[in-house]
């Protein structure tokens, strides 16, 4: 969805609603417009890690706290909290999260994480300010933001 940044900050910028689907949430992440972000990433010193022939991706984005992004993977690469606080939970490739597609972080943290064995729970940390974490190739992984909190992934290759 596009929405001016203004308008995102003044009418969306909320803590997540529990019971929203995956879908209904929105949150500023994703393809940043370079033209306009570009003087925010010009600023930014990413970690010097590289993947030889290729270039780096950079999405910065805000959310509002208990929203996040459902299980997935992609590529490698690091992301790093700028302001408040973000909670990572992560599975290697040979091991498929139990999740719902369309089900958020939030509520899978509350309705199926209780559940799990201790041997089935993911990896997990929080993130604070000026910490970064790398995420490996298609490694599962979701996040929740435990605050209004602004990120910075760079993604590699």
């Amino acid at each position: 969805v596009d929405v001016p940044f203004q308008e995102y900050v003044e009418q969306l910028l909320k803590p997540q609603d529990p019971a929203r689907l995956g879908s209904d949430t929105l949150y500023f992440f994703g393809d940043n417009n370079v033209t306009e972000w570009g003087p925010l990433f010009q600023q930014y010193v990413p970690p010097t890690f590289r993947i030889p022939g290729t270039s780096p991706a950079y999405s910065f984005g805000i959310a509002g706290s208990g929203s996040g992004v459902p299980f997935h993977w992609h590529g490698p690469g690091f992301s790093e909290v700028i302001f408040g606080r973000k909670r990572w939970f992560l599975y290697p490739p040979d091991k498929t999260p139990h999740f719902h597609p369309n089900e958020t972080t939030l509520a899978w943290l509350h309705h199926t994480y209780p559940a799990l064995p201790p041997a089935e729970r993911p990896l997990e940390c929080t993130l604070r300010p000026g910490e970064v974490l790398y995420f490996p190739d298609r490694w599962w992984h979701a996040t929740l933001n435990l605050d209004t909190s602004v990120f910075i992934s760079t993604f590699l290759g």
